[in-house]
């Protein structure tokens, strides 16, 4: 499907980018001279701008097509790649990662768009699963591989390489794409962006969904794409890496995840129970981490992997989303979702860091410290299941 050819190396790229400083932690923050603190902005950075963005986006999307909007911003992403790769202060490094996050923000919601747009609604949650799960091996670069390549080689000169890839995905996305037709609402009139938000908010079913969307993946993406590495060398004493191989193994269950969910979607043709309680299981094991995963690093990592493939609910959480839209808000509609899911993940990695630092600074060690973050994680999500489980499994009127 042309789709795929268009636009999955550019999403194995923004998953590799919204996940790859975890194992590049230490040299990061020795290089730029940074704490923990300032090391969850810059992570958050990249979430902040892709998540400004998305209302942007939505509308492009509805209004433009998806190979003008990607094309665009996935120009702004290359030169903020290429700017990481030879950052010389905390400042630079966070403009980059914005910039990068500008580029990634279209490239998963127009997959998503083009799916809705072209073909049939009971397709879409497994071909969004098939979609998210290739392009999460982007998870096993920024794992591994990055960690093996930055010992040999650097980190700048790695991070360049994955620029220049990232210019070839924007430049192969921007010839491949293809524009649907325009939908347009009933009455005919087009509703501009401020509109076209304001009917989303009427939404009824989406308010119950909302609390879910901003932590559920937030959490899962901030454990893997911030905190194991560190968690692996600072409690168990890894080097980078076997820290790197933890996160890899992390990352092939979140891989495993998604295509386990989109099977799982098509067998019983319901996404609400397998959110709901995968959401529920993913916080038992982030509580069960957070009793045993200071005492071996073998169950630490067995916990690690099995949250990345239960708790990867991404995807179908999307897929329940898109049953309350009309065709004219698809692009506005999932993008205004994906804010929620990705506005969460900035706060849970800038708060996630606050709160590490500030553990740190009241004296308590580093398993101790990294109990309370998981106690945290689990709370939350159990939390937002329980709001979640009011959202109707359908759209109703």
């Amino acid at each position: 499907m042309i789709i795929f050819l268009a636009l999955l190396p550019a999403y194995f790229l923004s998953i590799f980018y919204r996940s790859f400083l975890s194992v590049i932690a230490q040299p990061v923050m020795a290089d730029l001279a940074i704490g923990p603190r300032e090391f969850g902005f810059l992570g958050a950075a990249w979430f902040v701008a892709f998540a400004c963005a998305q209302f942007p986006v939505g509308w492009a999307l509805d209004r433009l097509g998806p190979r003008r909007t990607v094309a665009a911003t996935m120009a702004l992403g290359t030169a903020g790649a290429f700017l990481f790769a030879s950052a010389g202060s905390a400042l630079t490094g966070t403009l980059a990662m914005a910039l990068i996050g500008i580029g990634c923000a279209p490239i998963f919601m127009a997959a998503l768009f083009l799916f809705a747009r072209t073909t049939e609604p009971a397709r879409f949650a497994s071909l969004t699963s098939v979609f998210i799960g290739i392009g999460s091996l982007g998870n096993l670069v920024g794992a591994g591989p990055l960690a093996l390549a930055a010992e040999r080689f650097g980190w700048r000169p790695s991070m360049l390489a994955m620029a220049g890839a990232f210019g070839i995905a924007a430049l192969l996305a921007a010839l491949l794409i293809k524009d649907p037709p325009r939908a347009e609402q009933a009455s005919g009139k087009a509703e501009g962006l401020i509109e076209g938000l304001a009917s989303i908010l009427k939404i009824r079913a989406l308010r119950y969904l909302a609390l879910l969307t901003l932590t559920g993946y937030a959490i899962v993406a901030t454990a893997r794409g911030l905190w194991i590495a560190p968690f692996m060398r600072d409690v168990h004493g890894f080097d980078a890496v076997m820290a790197g191989h933890a996160a890899t193994a992390m990352a092939l269950a979140m891989v495993g995840g998604a295509f386990f969910y989109g099977a799982l979607e098509k067998r019983i043709g319901r996404v609400k129970p397998l959110a709901l309680w995968g959401t529920v299981a993913t916080s038992a094991l982030f509580s069960l981490l957070a009793l045993a995963g200071g005492s071996s690093w073998l169950a630490a990592v067995v916990l690690f992997s099995a949250i990345g493939a239960i708790g990867f609910t991404y995807a179908v959480l999307m897929a329940h989303a898109r049953i309350f839209f009309p065709a004219h808000l698809i692009g506005r509609g999932m993008t205004a979702v994906n804010f929620l899911f990705i506005a969460g993940a900035a706060l849970m990695q800038s708060g996630s860091g606050w709160l590490i630092a500030a553990q740190r600074e009241a004296g308590l060690g580093a398993a101790a410290t990294f109990a309370t973050l998981h106690w945290v994680f689990a709370a939350l999500l159990l939390v937002s299941a329980a709001v979640y489980a009011l959202t109707p499994e359908k759209a109703t009127g």
